[in-house]
C-alpha cells in the first residue's frame, strides 16, 4: 500500500507546529495529499455546572477556541504551500470524544499522524487518546514526539519484533517505509524459541520475508531480563541512531495494559523518535 492520503491532527498546543512540519515532510516525500484536522473538544463539565454559566460566557469560550483553530490552520497553510504539497484543512470543535472524531476521519486515510501528549502542556491531550485512535480507527498511526522529529523519519528504522499478530500487521502497513529506508533493524528482546514463538533462530523468518521485499535488513537479539522491554528499545534507538520505530500496538487486552503497563503504554509516554504503530 502506498501512502497517498494522510491525516494529521493539529491543536493549539506548542507541539502542533512541529507535528505539522513532520507531516508535511512526510507528505512531500511520498507525494501524498495531506488533510489537516484542526480539532479540539469542548471542555466537559457537569450539566448542573453548565446550567449556571451564562450562555454568553459559553459562546465566548467557543469563539476563543475557533480563533485558536483558525490560527493553527493559517500556520499550517503557510507551511504546506511553501512545501508545494496537496492539502486541505478541516476544523471542528467537538462534543464527542476527540479520539472518536479523529478515528472517523482516519478511516478515509492511509495513515493518521498524531502527537505525543506532553504533561507540561494540557493542550496536547490525554496520553490515552492515541491508543484509543489506534484501536478505533482501523488504520496505522504515526506518533510524533512533542519535541518534534530531528529529521524526516524513516532513514534508519527499527522494528520491535515479538512475532505477534500486531507486530505482523505493523510490518505489513509500514512496508513502503521499510523498503525506502537505508537500514531496517529487527530488534528482538528476550525471545521465546520454538514453533509457537520466534522459531529456533529468532528473527530469521521475518528477516527473510523483508529481504524478499527488497528491504535492507539486519537482526539484533538481546536477552536483558534486568531491564524492561521498553527500556531496552529506547537504549538501542539511541545507540544505533534510529529515527523511526515500528511496533505492533497493544499485544495484550487493553484493560491488562492499563493495569500492568505494557510496551505500547510505556513508549507512548517516553518516546524519543516517531513511532509507527498498528493493531
Amino acid at each position: 500500500m502506498a501512502f497517498k492520503n494522510l491525516l494529521v491532527h493539529l491543536d493549539p498546543s506548542k507541539a502542533s507546529v512541529k507535528r505539522a512540519d513532520a507531516a508535511i515532510a512526510f507528505a512531500a516525500e511520498y507525494g501524498a495529499h495531506l488533510a489537516a484536522l484542526a480539532a479540539v473538544p469542548i471542555p466537559v463539565m457537569p450539566s448542573y455546572v453548565e446550567a449556571q454559566i451564562p450562555a454568553s460566557v459559553l459562546e465566548q469560550a467557543q469563539a476563543i477556541l475557533r480563533d485558536e483553530l483558525a490560527a493553527v490552520g493559517e500556520a499550517f497553510t503557510e507551511r504546506a504551500q511553501a512545501a508545494g504539497i496537496g492539502f486541505e484543512i478541516r476544523q471542528e470543535i467537538t462534543r464527542e470524544p476527540l479520539a472518536d472524531l479523529i478515528s472517523r476521519h482516519a478511516r478515509y486515510a492511509d495513515l493518521a499522524i498524531l502527537g505525543q501528549a506532553d504533561e507540561n502542556d494540557p493542550q496536547t491531550g490525554d496520553p490515552e487518546f492515541a491508543g484509543d485512535v489506534i484501536l478505533g480507527s482501523g488504520r496505522p498511526v504515526l506518533m510524533v514526539p512533542y519535541i518534534g522529529a530531528l529529521r524526516r523519519p524513516g532513514r534508519r528504522i527499527m522494528v520491535a519484533w515479538d512475532a505477534s499478530r500486531e507486530a505482523a500487521r505493523a510490518v505489513s502497513d509500514a512496508l513502503p517505509l521499510l523498503q525506502a529506508a537505508d537500514l531496517v533493524q529487527v530488534l528482538i528482546v528476550n525471545p521465546r524459541r520454538g514453533e509457537r514463538a520466534h522459531g529456533e533462530e529468532p528473527g530469521a523468518d521475518i528477516a527473510t520475508h523483508l529481504a524478499r521485499h527488497g528491504v535492507k535488513v539486519e537482526v539484533k537479539v538481546f536477552d536483558q531480563r534486568d531491564l524492561s522491554v521498553s527500556d531496552v528499545i529506547l537504549a538501542r534507538i539511541a545507540d544505533e541512531g534510529i529515527d523511526l520505530l515500528v511496533l505492533g500496538a497493544y499485544g495484550h487486552a487493553r484493560l491488562r495494559e492499563m493495569m500492568l503497563g505494557g510496551v505500547t503504554r510505556d513508549l507512548l509516554r517516553t518516546m524519543t523518535v516517531p513511532l509507527f504503530m498498528a493493531h
